[in-house]
């Protein structure tokens, strides 16, 4: 049975939202919003209200009652094992609690579980961005009080490895060693063993990306913060948001960088070819992790539609193993095929008290 199931994917100034009966779309929508539209709204989810009526008139004229069930990108939950959560009453009061640094896919439990409940039908978050599979051993730092975890990219790595498992090597996912590199604005990168994420290097260890500043040495960075040049929101915006491309170019478009590279523009080539070094030095630190085991490569993210990426990487890391390229953002379809594993009784979804409590 194909079910039919709607997801939401709330971003910071946009709510994606479509209709999927199996893996087909039935229809398709992103829904912008202003600065204007979301300046009343303190918090992030103070906007769920306002952002639910906008679902909802997208969605007219779609007959609501033949949903089996809504799905959402899951938000800043505590750190979480994968798959899906069905939303509750808890996990939304502790989302709720979130109002510094909140993340907008906190808002996507809210606007399902209100949009299911008069319809009687589930409500799930799936791969949320706090999903932490990490052993101890990867954890541990040389501050206690700093200990490693994982945050980003989960919903569409993940995504990218079970399609790779499937369609490229046909083998079950839990069999497969895998490493999956997404470059977009931010980026991450992910090993998958055992059907688990045991490890990753995130956009602020030591890959960077277009708004992103990666991995900065801890004596400069410590210094830079005491300087007086900037205060603690300045130094949080350099890290993530006005760090990386966008720091040294200007921009933070990839394909404005790649056009200025092809006008002779070799700043723009040297910062760009940096970018893309790290990335592929953060593999190797992965595929060392894994003693050097991996069945595939895949690079997935909007920025891995270009040939001049893919071919740089490539030559980088193919030592490895093959590469599989998988360029784009497919969180839409990771939601639907999350939700419809649940319903056909393929996955059992998680209850946030277990992860609250530390099970």
């Amino acid at each position: 049975m194909d079910h039919r199931i709607l997801v939401i994917n709330p971003g910071s100034t946009s709510t994606k939202i479509a209709v999927f009966q199996g893996q087909t779309p039935l229809m398709q929508k992103t829904i912008r919003h202003s600065g204007e539209d979301l300046a009343p709204y303190g918090t992030i989810m103070e906007q769920a209200p306002f952002r639910r009526r906008c679902v909802e008139q997208a969605l007219e004229g779609f007959d609501l009652a033949t949903l089996d069930a809504v799905c959402a990108r899951g938000g800043m939950l505590p750190p979480c094992p994968s798959g899906a959560f069905v939303v509750d009453k808890d996990m939304i009061r502790y989302l709720a609690s979130i109002t510094q640094g909140a993340h907008a896919s906190n808002l996507g439990c809210v606007i399902a579980r209100d949009l299911a409940e008069p319809l009687h039908i589930p409500a799930f978050v799936y791969d949320p961005v706090a999903v932490d599979e990490m052993p101890p051993m990867a954890r541990i730092t040389g501050i206690p009080e700093l200990p490693r975890r994982m945050m980003g990219h989960a919903l569409n790595t993940r995504a990218m490895a079970i399609r790779c498992a499937e369609t490229v090597l046909h083998k079950p996912f839990d069999q497969c060693r895998l490493i999956v590199l997404h470059l977009g604005g931010g980026a991450s990168v992910r090993l998958f063993i055992g059907g688990k994420m045991v490890d990753n290097v995130r956009d602020d260890e030591l890959l960077f990306a277009p708004e992103r500043s990666g991995g900065i040495a801890a004596e400069q960075l410590v210094k830079l913060c005491f300087s007086g040049k900037y205060d603690r929101g300045a130094m949080m915006k350099l890290v993530r948001g006005r760090g990386g491309l966008l720091a040294h170019l200007g921009t933070s478009d990839a394909m404005e960088v790649e056009r200025r590279i092809a006008a002779g523009d070799e700043n723009a080539r040297l910062v760009y070819n940096a970018m893309l070094y790290t990335a592929a030095k953060s593999i190797g630190a992965l595929a060392a992790a894994a003693d050097g085991d991996i069945d595939r490569i895949i690079l997935t993210g909007g920025i891995a539609h270009s040939r001049y990426v893919a071919d740089y990487l490539t030559k980088k890391v193919r030592f490895i193993a093959p590469v599989e390229i998988m360029a784009g953002e497919f969180e839409m379809e990771a939601l639907a095929a999350g939700a419809a594993r649940v319903l056909s009784g393929r996955e059992t979804a998680h209850r946030f008290r277990d992860v609250a409590k530390g099970e």
